[in-house]
């Protein structure tokens, strides 16, 4: 029998049992009968049974390993840079920051909310790299959290996943939008644009991702390569054109200096509130962790995609925050679009020409593919890790995983069915997450599909949720390593030390709570109307609420927590 204590990394261990198909096989604890031996990163324990190799593979989440892990090192740095497709992200949600400070609000809010992120991202890299598992935010929580972690990781779980509901929702807007735009610059004088134009193409849009994650889940490392080549190849020739078509280009000083802000409130926290902008583009480093299971070597790998990530999102991004800027001629003609996707008429006004407008905006579709994808591929898996450990109503349903399409079609057909019906209506559509009654018959237009305060609210909760999900992983990590006990977690290959890591964290911690709390605040002063509201902190307390009720109707009894295999 091979003694834990032997293994220098127990969470990632391979147990021989009994064979049986892989798809009926239950998830109980394994016997372990011969001694490992070490292949590349992996440990194998093979015995042989009946005169039978039986090979069977815990992984950091506690369960047999499912999924194919596909993803070599090339292709989940190519998904993490995808998913953040940074430099669209920004373009797209460009309306919620020109307010707060105008061109230099964008440019310097974006830098300050990157280098604030790479402490987040350092810090999740570090949890990621001790504890490679599909559940992230909510397994690491569940573990750092000590004898409190099962509530503590329960609440995570949720949070996280309401976070990247609200990511996808937001994401799968920008090209819905888009393909409007694109149809109506040929169409200006007869096409009046509608809502429902919007939300039909954002259900098309869904089905068709769904259709590719679901039935070509084995090409997406593929896709995700290519995806890479369109986010960074897209980004060079947008911001050539932008910086060599114009016949004339804003003044340095309105692109760096000259501060615009229009939301009422003091210059210091119109920056601040501004900041949501770049969250909202750089705000996605635990993406890749929910993909851990798909890896081969996740502990060494899942950091390096973290840094990918952070370091291609920072420098797209500020270089076309800034040649975006310098193209920008009438900024009052780009804040009174009346939509919450200004691009087509940035890019109109730079170009001054139809045709290359068009192609500007294709090159965000062919940029998107990769986030779409792998943004479906995240919230799946998010759903899936909660349902394999019964946190999720009816979650033996949800655990299920079609071993041939290595891929949880229920719970990924289920998020897409229920970002769908939340944008129709988002408070009923808690109330049927929990219920799981007629979802699809809801549809996403109360909050106004095309909408600027619409696509504010996306965005706010998508950064509140996902960042405090990150707290309440990261504060009781940096609580443990620094008590007498020490941290509750093992050391990975990426482990920040003794005197940088809880600096990091600390910081981290202190600017989650500073930067949501000002997210909640009113984007504009004064309130004139309720459709004027910040209704982030509404989202947020409601969607606590309902976790707590669910806790109590099943979680306190019926949740056993994650399976640690230590």
């Amino acid at each position: 029998m091979l003694n834990e204590n032997q293994q220098s990394f127990p969470s990632e261990n391979m147990l021989a049992s009994q064979p049986q198909n892989f798809s009926e096989r239950s998830e109980k604890p394994a016997v372990v009968f011969d001694l490992p031996k070490r292949n590349n990163s992996q440990l194998e324990i093979i015995s042989a049974v009946q005169g039978e190799l039986a090979l069977t593979r815990l992984n950091a989440g506690g369960h047999i390993d499912q999924l194919q892990r596909q993803y070599g090192l090339l292709s989940i740095c190519s998904t993490s840079v995808t998913i953040d497709c940074a430099w669209v992200a920004l373009g797209g949600s460009i309306i919620i920051g020109l307010p707060n400070g105008g061109p230099p609000g964008i440019i310097w809010e974006l830098l300050v909310a990157c280098l604030y992120y790479c402490l987040i991202a350092a810090s999740i890299a570090e949890l990621a790299s001790s504890i490679p598992s599909s559940g992230g935010v909510y397994h690491w929580a569940s573990v750092t959290a000590g004898r409190y972690g099962r509530v503590v990781g329960f609440f995570t779980g949720f949070i996280n996943f309401y976070g990247w509901i609200f990511a996808l929702s937001s994401i799968v807007f920008i090209p819905a939008n888009i393909f409007v735009d694109m149809y109506a610059l040929f169409h200006q004088d007869t096409y009046m644009r509608q809502a429902w134009h919007v939300y039909l193409a954002f259900v098309l849009i869904n089905v068709a991702c769904l259709l590719v994650v679901v039935f070509r889940n084995r090409w997406l490392p593929l896709i995700q390569r290519m995806g890479s080549v369109a986010v960074v190849g897209g980004g060079i020739v947008t911001v050539v054109i932008l910086a060599v078509l114009p016949r004339q280009h804003a003044s340095a000083a309105s692109v760096f200096t000259t501060w615009n802000n229009q939301t009422g409130w003091p210059s210091g926290v119109a920056f601040l509130t501004g900041m949501l902008n770049g969250a909202y583009a750089i705000g996605t480093p635990d993406a890749v962790a929910h993909i851990a299971e798909e890896l081969p070597s996740p502990r060494n790998d899942l950091p390096k995609a973290v840094a990918a990530q952070m370091i291609v999102g920072t420098l797209t991004s500020f270089v076309f925050a800034i040649a975006i800027m310098f193209a920008i001629t009438d900024l009052d003609a780009v804040l009174n679009t009346g939509t919450a996707f200004p691009l087509a008429e940035i890019y109109h006004q730079a170009t001054e020409n139809t045709a290359v407008t068009f192609v500007l905006l294709l090159l965000i579709i062919l940029a998107q593919v990769g986030c779409l994808l792998g943004t479906y591929t995240v919230v799946g898996r998010c759903w899936w890790a909660l349902a394999r450990d019964n946190a999720t109503p009816f979650s033996t349903f949800f655990a299920k995983v079609s071993i041939d399409l290595s891929c949880p079609v229920r719970s990924t057909v289920f998020c897409c069915m229920f970002v769908s019906a939340f944008l129709s209506h988002p408070l009923l559509s808690m109330f049927v997450l929990m219920a799981l009654v007629v979802i699809s018959c809801l549809g996403f237009g109360a909050i106004q599909l095309g909408s600027s305060a619409a696509f504010s609210d996306l965005v706010g909760s998508f950064v509140i949720l996902t960042t405090t999900s990150y707290l309440l992983a990261i504060l009781p990590h940096l609580l443990s390593r620094l008590s007498t006990g020490g941290s509750n977690i093992g050391e990975g290959p990426f482990w920040m030390g003794p005197i940088f890591g809880p600096i990091i964290n600390a910081i981290a911690v202190s600017l989650i709570v500073l930067t949501n709390a000002v997210y909640c605040l009113p984007y504009f002063l004064p309130v004139n109307e309720a459709s004027e509201m910040n209704y982030n902190s509404v989202l947020l307390v409601g969607l606590v609420i309902l976790t707590v009720i669910w806790w109590f109707v099943h979680g306190k009894e019926r949740y056993p927590g994650p399976n640690v295999p230590n």
